[in-house]
């Protein structure tokens, strides 16, 4: 089967209903995407599939049609993405297992919801789980990352 990820497209022989993020980690090399719980619930392992952010081990090789974007395509190779500068900004990683999960929901969310409230941003990362407990430097680096797009 044929799979478009980060901007290049893949042949991969799998079977058709192998989770995406074993194709993604093990058949292809893209180790960004983490395995947490395996039942979609952590957000680790989250994804972009043509933007939506998407648990990719809840999604079979089969079903993964569209543009796959994983924390590797995230930004270009001349500039990082608004959100992983946040990150690094607001020295949100602790352990960082969570970490590109965190920022591709988020990225997903904001180009949604570009001025976002703490309220929003709670709720919309909610469901990305941090054993840290980074959560007050998450919102801080999604509202800078936020006021940083809307300024272009």
């Amino acid at each position: 089967m044929k799979l478009s990820v980060n901007g290049t497209d893949y042949e991969v022989d799998v079977e058709p209903d192998m989770p995406l993020l074993w194709v993604l980690r093990d058949e292809l090399g893209f180790t960004g995407p983490k395995y947490g719980c395996g039942i979609g619930q952590c957000g680790a392992c989250t994804v972009h599939i043509d933007g939506v952010a998407t648990r990719a081990c809840q999604v079979w090789a089969e079903d993964a049609v569209g543009e796959i974007t994983t924390i590797e395509g995230l930004g270009t190779p001349d500039a990082l993405h608004a959100v992983q500068e946040a990150w690094i900004t607001h020295q949100v990683a602790q352990c960082g297992y969570c970490q590109s999960g965190q920022i591709m929901s988020a990225a997903a969310y904001l180009a949604e919801n570009p001025d976002p409230t703490d309220a929003d941003i709670d709720d919309a990362m909610s469901g990305n789980l941090c054993r840290c407990g980074t959560y007050p430097r998450i919102r801080e680096a999604v509202k800078s990352a936020a006021a940083r797009l809307r300024e272009g």
